[in-house]
């Protein structure tokens, strides 16, 4: 059976699928976040691999890709909080 969504209108989910449409944005929070720290990680890789600096720039790069990561991350669940 059908309940009333926000609107009143019939959504036809269920309860299920209606506790993960509410936990997609703080899902997508976390994935700023490891998204930041993955892209930092592989690019400071490939570019210890072509420039043959040692561990430096992938030292560096997962640094600033975690910093960024965790700022994306800070961001999406401020915009969370003042939505409610």
């Amino acid at each position: 059976m059908a309940e009333e969504g926000k609107d009143g209108e019939r959504d036809g989910l269920s309860p299920t699928a209606r506790g993960m449409r509410q936990a997609q944005p703080l899902v997508d929070a976390v994935w700023r976040f490891i998204g930041g720290a993955v892209v930092g990680v592989v690019l400071g890789y490939l570019l210890d691999r072509w420039l043959g600096t040692g561990p430096w720039l992938l030292l560096a790069l997962s640094v600033l890709g975690i910093g960024v990561g965790f700022y994306a991350f800070v961001v999406s669940l401020s915009k969370l909080g003042r939505k409610k």
